[in-house]
């Protein structure tokens, strides 16, 4: 199997396979080191990251909230999973010569014109709804995807399902046709 395609990129079933072992080793690890599985999701880590930048304006209020006295608001091994995520892909994009800094990327560009400001509204809003849209499945796209998937949940099927049929719609409304 090679690692890289012709046009430079990582190979995605490399990648993919990689993932799928992580995953594995992720509830190896913490089953045999916790005393309880975890599976791999990145969602419940942005809310714990808002919990952590809330305590530090209104300790008593992240306290007194039945969510945060569930989930906890501590740094833990899948806080430090998606820093890494963010350290990975930095990496892998300097091995693979595809880094480059852009504000405003050439689809949106060619739909929306180079407004950096226009751009910064569309990826908050769009975040604001991703992150509404995981807590309301119970998991994104990577938890259900890969650890769902992994369990062979039914339920994390038919989100996975629904995520991509609403994503590839969103972006065709959005962008319409790409080419």
């Amino acid at each position: 199997m090679k690692l890289k395609t012709d046009e430079g990129g990582w190979n995605p079933y490399f990648a993919g396979a990689l993932l799928g072992l992580l995953a594995i080793i992720s509830v190896f690890a913490t089953t045999k080191l916790m005393g309880k599985t975890n599976y791999l999701g990145a969602s419940t880590t942005f809310v714990r990251a808002a919990g952590i930048l809330e305590k530090t304006v209104a300790a008593a209020h992240v306290g007194s909230n039945e969510y945060f006295t569930k989930t906890k608001v501590v740094v833990d091994w899948q806080f430090m999973l998606v820093i890494g995520i963010v350290l990975g892909s930095f990496i892998s994009s300097i091995l693979d010569k595809s880094f480059q800094l852009e504000s405003v990327p050439p689809t949106w560009k060619r739909r929306f014109g180079p407004s950096i400001n226009k751009r910064a509204v569309g990826a908050i809003a769009g975040g604001i709804i991703a992150m509404i849209g995981a807590r309301l499945a119970d998991g994104c796209p990577s938890g259900h995807g890969l650890s769902g998937m992994m369990q062979l949940s039914a339920s994390s099927f038919v989100a996975l399902v629904m995520f991509f049929a609403v994503g590839a719609l969103v972006a065709r409304i959005v962008y319409g046709r790409i080419s």
